[in-house]
């Protein structure tokens, strides 16, 4: 690996047990495709294209950051960071493998979570969540869905564990206790008929209009406090000013500050037990600005856990 997250040291999963990290950074570049991927095939470059950008922070990564009103990472004696850190590189998945795919990512985020690591998945294209989920079983988690659309689709074409597929695959697993969908507006996937049956499953649906009604802190304190949460952030629920650079934009999302005030009442409210960010896709980006978003966005989660554990 040529290039690591914010130049932090590289490692394997297979280390961490050995040499054991508070925060494992790893991607998946492909999960399950359909028949005709469309554009979030691109999706497959984002974690070396997010690693890219991060190097130009890499140099302030101890600085003053005006978004936190202080360090990025709160100081710890003796050490350069708050956290250990480690970016594990990418899976060895294929884009023609899509069982093999969701096979290895379940796996590798057991193995990070097996050596007490907190997982941050780079995407890939929006089903990398599944087998990211159902690594956890056994262990109750919340999970937090940042996106435009409902992905609660049974099937489609006749794959059932898909892009259009995550938070109905996660409603099924005993371990998630409760889906909380974030960011949600316009027209997707879904059917009336699946967004009732959300609905009866238990979702919570949060529209963007309404996340910006309520404010994003009124929205995390319907979390019970400590609960310990899964973010699966899909680039999309951010609006196209903010990240152009996504297969399916739509008008009307979150804005920088409403993204940044969710992450941070999250990690304030809740343990965050892992995070996955999909459906970036380089190839639609202009002067790495897509990049960059990303790059901050994992960078506040990775401080704001640093401030909870201090």
């Amino acid at each position: 690996m040529s290039e690591t997250f914010l130049g932090l040291p590289a490692g394997s999963i297979a280390d961490l047990a050995g040499d054991p990290a508070d925060i494992a950074i790893v991607g998946i570049r492909h999960g399950m495709p359909y028949p005709e991927p469309g554009s979030v095939a691109g999706t497959s470059e984002a974690p070396s294209a997010i690693r890219h950008r991060s190097q130009r922070l890499a140099r302030f990564i101890d600085h003053f950051d005006f978004d936190l009103d202080g360090p990025m990472l709160p100081p710890s004696p003796g050490a350069r960071h708050a956290l250990r850190l480690v970016d594990c590189g990418d899976l060895p998945t294929s884009p023609d493998d899509g069982e093999g795919n969701l096979v290895k990512a379940e796996e590798a985020v057991r193995a990070i979570l097996a050596a007490g690591a907190v997982p941050i998945v780079l995407g890939g294209d929006d089903s990398v969540p599944i087998p990211a989920l159902r690594a956890y079983a056994g262990s109750p988690i919340t999970v937090v869905q940042v996106d435009a659309h409902l992905d609660f689709r049974h099937e489609v074409a006749g794959i059932r564990d898909g892009y259009s597929s995550p938070m109905r695959r996660a409603s099924e697993m005993d371990h998630v206790e409760r889906i909380v969908q974030v960011g949600l507006r316009g027209v997707g996937s879904a059917r009336v008929e699946d967004v009732a049956e959300a609905r009866a499953a238990g979702n919570l649906i949060v529209t963007a209009r309404q996340l910006r009604e309520r404010g994003a802190r009124a929205v995390v304190e319907l979390l019970p406090e400590g609960a310990t949460a899964f973010l699966a952030f899909d680039l999309d629920g951010l609006d196209p000013a903010v990240m152009p650079a996504v297969g399916a934009l739509a008008p009307g999302g979150l804005v920088w500050d409403e993204a940044t005030d969710l992450l941070q009442a999250l990690t304030l409210r809740c343990r965050i037990a892992g995070a996955a960010f999909t459906e970036y896709v380089p190839a639609l980006d202009v002067n790495e600005r897509g990049a960059l978003v990303v790059t901050r966005l994992v960078m506040l989660l990775i401080a704001g856990i640093a401030r909870r554990r201090s």
